[in-house]
């Protein structure tokens, strides 16, 4: 589970960038010696090359300070530097410098060409090696034989690796907001939280994924994600849903938010379950609540009546983030949910 220690800035300006492609090329080992001991008093000494230095690496580093793959942006070419050849005296070349890139937690490194993934750093501090530099080749002193005891070869250092990489970024969060453009979820995470997206009458008013730590009782807390909404099609890529549904892979719990003045909740409540499960079937096993938004409009009668219009398994409860009615119970629900 997230903690409050993660310090999220507000993400609905331009800064928030969760993909790049960019040139991975690590060094190239250096080459091994050939050469012989050579003193005053031993003029034909035996062979005493040194190895040659490993090339450089490419390195991914989680860093929980981040929230953006912004630094990345028009890092175009990353290129680590080559190994230096071995020395007389059995002496090894220096090691090519490594260049490690710090990413935001819950980035995804995949192949450009094949789309496979390499690797998904989740852990602050946690390292990955994502372009292996060159092996330093041996020096002479490795190839003498009783047959040859004066090698006159050495190996040459490995190339480095020249391959276009992605990087994807999935907001690690406990909570995640799915629902329909204008269904309230910024209204919502701004109610819960310090978090201030931009708020309006109109659809897709969040371009970006919001990001914002709720407090709970007794200093305890979950981190909530706003994302873009999503209409009915997104997972074949129509409006904004396709580019930002991966962030609900990292989520613990799905937060559906329907309208109460939409004209069925339980409709546009599977038409948003059946989008996820055309993007990645592997999301309905996640555990999920409907809160039917905008309740403040409702009468007890009426609530009671939609009740029996609402689709069965799932938790449920009506709330309103502008007047803040039931906000407590919705974060009760949530919390529990997340302890189980």
């Amino acid at each position: 589970m997230c903690l409050a220690r993660f310090v999220f800035k507000d993400m609905a300006d331009s800064n928030f960038i969760d993909y790049v492609k960019f040139c991975s090329r690590s060094g190239a080992g250096g080459s091994g010696s050939v050469h012989f001991r050579r003193e005053k008093h031993v003029p034909k000494g035996g062979p005493d090359g040194g190895d040659g230095g490993r090339g450089g690496h490419i390195i991914l580093r989680g860093n929980a300070q981040l929230w953006t793959l912004l630094h990345l942006k028009y890092k175009k070419h990353v290129i680590a530097d080559n190994g230096r050849p071995g020395e007389g005296g059995r002496r090894k070349g220096a090691d090519g410098k490594d260049v490690v890139l710090e990413v935001p937690l819950g980035t995804v490194a995949r192949e450009a060409e094949s789309g496979e993934m390499r690797c998904e750093i989740t852990q602050d501090g946690e390292e990955y090696v994502l372009t292996k530099g060159g092996m330093g080749g041996l020096g002479n002193d490795h190839f003498k034989t009783s047959t040859n005891q004066a090698p006159r070869y050495a190996q040459p250092g490995e190339e480095g690796i020249e391959e276009w990489m992605i990087l994807e970024l999935k907001l690690l969060a406990d909570v995640g907001l799915v629902g329909f453009p204008n269904a309230g979820k910024s209204t919502l995470l701004s109610s819960l939280s310090a978090a201030k997206p931009e708020i309006a009458n109109y659809p897709f008013t969040t371009l970006v994924p919001n990001l914002g730590v709720v407090a709970y009782r007794d200093d305890r807390s979950f981190v909530m994600a706003d994302i873009p909404g999503i209409i009915e099609g997104a997972a074949e890529g129509k409006g904004l849903g396709l580019r930002f549904l991966r962030h609900i892979e990292r989520n613990s719990i799905l937060l559906f938010l329907v309208p109460a003045d939409a004209k069925h909740i339980a409709k546009e409540y599977q038409i948003l379950l059946r989008e996820l499960e055309k993007y990645n079937p592997e999301l309905l096993d996640k555990k999920r609540i409907l809160a039917i938004s905008k309740s403040d409009l409702l009468d007890n009668e009426l609530m009671e009546a939609l009740k029996a219009e609402l689709p069965t398994g799932v938790s449920h409860v009506f709330i309103s983030a502008v007047s803040a009615f039931q906000l407590d119970m919705l974060k009760d629900l949530i919390w529990q949910s997340l302890q189980e």
